[in-house]
């Protein structure tokens, strides 16, 4: 039997500059795809490109703020003419705002929304543009627990990340109405080790962290390149992502209280914030920020929970393989 060698694909992951997008670059970098990598950050992304290529990638880096349709749809063009039909599109970027929503100027609110929502919207539709043409893709989003829970402090995000529920559900439908093969799938995360709890606006008297517990984006981005190998709908990350989703579904108004008590301190560490702190809100912070955020020390390098839900087909038949064997075993 002649095994065929694996062709390299071409993937699109926007917010690649740093954090989680960056290690999503990795990890398609290392299978040998051709990797286009889209962000603000011009020394981010020349950085992330030598990783790339490091990796055994071909990485592909353009400049672009997500949040103008336009940019998002020269670069697909520029994609497609450099490095060939895209096969995945990755939408990863984000804004995050570290405030109470009464602190939130209507500029910042609209900014981060933009950034977030708008910015996958853009995505969204410049992939499906293209891969509804060829009737072949896989358009992935990086979603969060926090698109069914909104926290204290995270408005926007947990209102963007929402939105993108709703989304992608109309979306899909629509796919499926037209008998398309394009695949959606979203990818809902933890709380990860990413620079963005150091380069995000922040009004809160301490520096902001993730709240425990948190994860690698390795983690995550091992997800994510699953995903696109795979017809599956939502791939949940982590124990706490679990918890959480199934949480604010079973027990809402409990959480409301609880979240109220302690949602505060929990995203605060015991340093006092530096209100001069330059944020990526409106512009990129110059410099290279690297795939993690300065909490190593506390963040899982692996999910217990994720191989479990990537292959529940597989342990679910293993279990009724095993159910079976022993209620043989019990009438001899």
């Amino acid at each position: 039997m002649i095994r065929r060698e694996r062709q390299p694909k071409v993937v699109v992951v926007t917010g690649a500059s740093a954090g989680l997008g960056r290690a999503i670059a990795h990890a398609f970098a290392e299978r040998g795809d051709r990797v286009a990598l889209l962000a603000r950050n011009r020394t981010g992304l020349e950085a992330a490109a030598e990783e790339v290529r490091a990796r055994g990638g071909q990485p592909l880096a353009v400049e672009v703020d997500v949040a103008d349709d336009s940019q998002v749809e020269a670069a697909a063009e520029r994609v497609e003419r450099e490095l060939g039909p895209i096969d995945v599109w990755v939408n990863n970027a984000m804004a995050a705002v570290f405030a109470s929503f009464l602190e939130i100027t209507p500029d910042e609110y609209r900014r981060g929304v933009e950034v977030t929502f708008l910015g996958s919207v853009n995505g969204a539709r410049a992939a499906l543009r293209r891969m509804t043409e060829r009737d072949a893709g896989h358009l992935i989003q990086v979603g969060s627990s926090l698109a069914f829970r909104g926290i204290p402090l995270q408005s926007v995000y947990c209102a963007a990340k929402h939105a993108l529920n709703g989304l992608y559900d109309s979306l899909r439908a629509e796919l499926l109405h037209d008998g398309s093969r394009v695949q959606i799938t979203s990818v809902h995360m933890p709380a990860m080790n990413t620079p963005q709890f150091r380069l995000g606006l922040s009004k809160m008297p301490r520096r902001a962290q993730p709240v425990p517990p948190i994860y690698q984006p390795e983690v995550a981005a091992r997800a994510v390149v699953w995903a696109s190998e795979h017809r599956r709908r939502e791939i949940w990350v982590g124990a706490s992502t679990v918890g959480t989703i199934l949480g604010s579904r079973l027990a809402g108004g409990l959480l409301d209280h609880y979240l109220g008590r302690t949602g505060y301190s929990s995203q605060q560490t015991n340093e006092p914030a530096d209100p001069a702190a330059p944020n990526y809100l409106f512009s990129p912070v110059p410099g290279d920020h690297g795939t993690h955020g300065p909490f190593d020390d506390r963040s899982h390098p692996r999910s217990i929970q994720l191989p479990l839900s990537l292959h529940r087909r597989s342990l679910a038949a293993g279990l009724g393989l095993a159910g079976a064997a022993a209620a043989l075993a019990f009438r001899r």
